[in-house]
């Protein structure tokens, strides 16, 4: 009976100390940032010099009220214009969850940063300003939400304390936003009225709008189930390097190091190694915490293998009755970062997971319209913050699966091999097979 107690209280301590990764989008002004403000403040998760530093900026901005929204806008330039220019990462926790919140930018311009705030994200904040309702922007950050493969979508319907609490209003938007969410890529959509600025339901329930009966902020991001996010079924590990101590205690040990992308992985496992498609078993697994018999994502691990194979970093080690895809050829959607426009002229350097090769784009299938959602077609270039599907081939074959069914083995970045800078974000697509060729019998006349 103790042993089970211990382990239920064990098992309710690591749910406790679960994460979750959200990030905030939507229109300018909308409250993004002070929705952010309002929930660290509410939560008691502000420092007393974070406070007494809100204080002093308040009496420089003049007005003389903390305003909340600079807990996370701390560039210059965007609290003299009240915007967020810049992606702002904060932390905080419950005693049920923790939390990395990235404030994102809502300006067109500033696609880039949303793109990249949103990257790694359990879920995204859609807030919407109750006297505009739905707007071209909310539907932007929308798609590009779900085009990044969040899996779930938290609407607030920000300001209701401007349009008197009304129920009606909220209605409206909700009737709206669900038409257009059925034509993007979620099964997970939640409604929240709420004033960030008065607290209304962030983290205590409004007593201004009883005729809401769901959840309030702080309770849904504590509660939203996240388990079945990340892939446990595609075993991945990306070698990142290979550990030799050669010490007398461990003159042979040779461990292969990195931090699995996907999967589980467990002692006596066959595996194999890519490129190389060489088998063996996994014979021990280390981690910092010690020797385990069983491993997962986004552990970082180092296994060691009954066989000597050579395998070095860019390889991948993956389940042997489950393969990536291994192409030089391969779709992506690109979201372009770079003040210089994509040029399928030139080559750059693509990264994916520890492996780094050169590519060229082979060709600009569309450019998709982020006003409309619509595809341009015979475009020749991609200009900063735009996002278009194009077609791709490295210099050697990459290991991937598609970003729908993997985020970690379906990403990549683009560098300028000139300039070094970062200038694209891909999605990788599901490769298109082609169909086999028909085999007809001969029949003697």
């Amino acid at each position: 009976m103790e042993a089970t107690e211990q382990t239920q209280t064990a098992a309710g301590a690591k749910r406790r100390v679960e994460l979750l990764r959200f990030t905030t989008a939507g229109s300018v002004d909308d409250g993004k940032s002070t929705l952010i403000g309002r929930l660290l403040h509410d939560s008691k998760s502000i420092f007393e010099d974070q406070m007494e530093a809100l204080q002093r900026s308040s009496d420089i901005t003049g007005g003389g009220e903390v305003n909340l929204a600079n807990l996370t806008d701390g560039l210059r330039a965007e609290r003299e214009q009240g915007i967020t220019i810049d992606v702002a990462y904060r932390y905080f926790a419950t005693p049920r969850r923790k939390f990395i919140v990235a404030d994102t930018p809502g300006h067109v311009q500033y696609t880039r940063n949303m793109v990249t705030g949103a990257s790694t994200a359990n879920l995204a904040i859609i807030l919407i300003d109750a006297r505009k309702g739905v707007i071209e922007q909310t539907r932007r950050h929308a798609y590009l939400s779900t085009l990044l493969g969040i899996p779930h979508l938290l609407v607030c319907v920000n300001k209701m304390d401007l349009v008197d609490y009304k129920q009606d209003v909220f209605d409206a938007i909700e009737a709206d936003f669900t038409d257009f969410g059925t034509r993007l890529n979620t099964q997970d959509i939640t409604f929240i009225p709420v004033s960030a600025l008065k607290g209304d339901n962030i983290v205590e329930r409004s007593t201004r709008m009883d005729w809401y009966e769901g959840p309030i902020l702080l309770n849904h991001l504590e509660e939203v189930y996240i388990a079945s996010d990340r892939n446990l079924t595609d075993a991945r590990l990306p070698v990142q390097t290979v550990i030799r101590p050669q010490t007398p205690e461990q003159p042979d040990f040779r461990g292969f190091a990195g931090q699995i992308a996907s999967g589980v992985f467990q002692v006596g496992e066959e595996v194999v190694a890519l490129p190389s498609g060489l088998t063996s078993k996994i014979t021990s697994i280390h981690t910092l915490d010690g020797d385990l018999e069983t491993v997962y994502a986004p552990m970082s691990v180092a296994v060691t293998l009954a066989d000597e194979i050579d395998i070095s970093r860019g390889d991948m080690i993956v389940s042997r009755d489950n393969l990536p895809h291994m192409e030089s050829q391969l779709d992506a959607m690109i979201c372009w970062m770079d003040e210089q426009p994509l040029n399928p002229a030139r080559k750059y350097v693509l990264k994916h997971n520890t492996h780094t090769v050169r590519c060229m784009i082979r060709s600009i299938d569309y450019r998709v319209d982020i006003e409309n959602l619509q595809h341009v077609e015979e475009v020749g270039e991609l200009k900063l913050n735009e996002i278009g599907r194009c077609a791709l081939r490295t210099t050697a074959p990459l290991l991937f699966d598609a970003y729908a069914r993997n985020r970690q083995t379906g990403s990549f970045i683009l560098i300028d091999e000139v300039t070094n800078r970062t200038v694209a974000a891909g999605l990788i697509a599901e490769p298109v097979k082609e169909p086999p060729t028909p085999q007809f019998e001969e029949y003697a006349i």
